[in-house]
């Protein structure tokens, strides 16, 4: 018998790969699927900055504020249950994509009209960063 035999057998069971897909999910942990998303609104931004090595000229800080947004938000929804030891690199990442937002914008936001900066307050360089 062939696999295209075995295939095409009425009587074969075929997993349905949305309840397969829906069992994977499930067996994750909360804290995992909202780290990746943070972390992937994170890669987003900072391609959008100009940050990645392989597109230093690629910078569109509309798209850039609009990840940086939606990234400080879903970190002030979710940090009461990622606790501290999830939640504090990702803000520290995320305070950086502020301050690269900053650096990269011709025309500057008013305190705390940064991207993101209602749900973190205004954003500013350490003392020490400021030369």
């Amino acid at each position: 018998m062939t696999d295209a035999d075995a295939t095409s057998q009425p009587d074969a069971v075929q997993p349905d790969p949305l309840s397969t897909a829906s069992r994977d999910i499930a067996e994750v942990p909360a804290v995992e699927i909202i780290s990746t998303a943070a972390l992937h609104l994170m890669s987003a931004a900072a391609v959008n900055l100009g940050l990645a090595a392989d597109l230093p000229d690629h910078k569109d800080l509309d798209e850039a504020r609009s990840l940086i947004d939606s990234l400080a938000g879903l970190l002030d929804a979710a940090a009461p249950s990622l606790g501290h030891h999830h939640a504090a690199p990702l803000k520290d990442g995320l305070r950086s994509l502020q301050l690269a937002f900053r650096e990269a914008s011709s025309i500057q936001d008013e305190p705390g009209q940064g991207p993101g900066e209602k749900y973190t307050g205004a954003v500013f360089p350490a003392a020490s960063d400021r030369g």
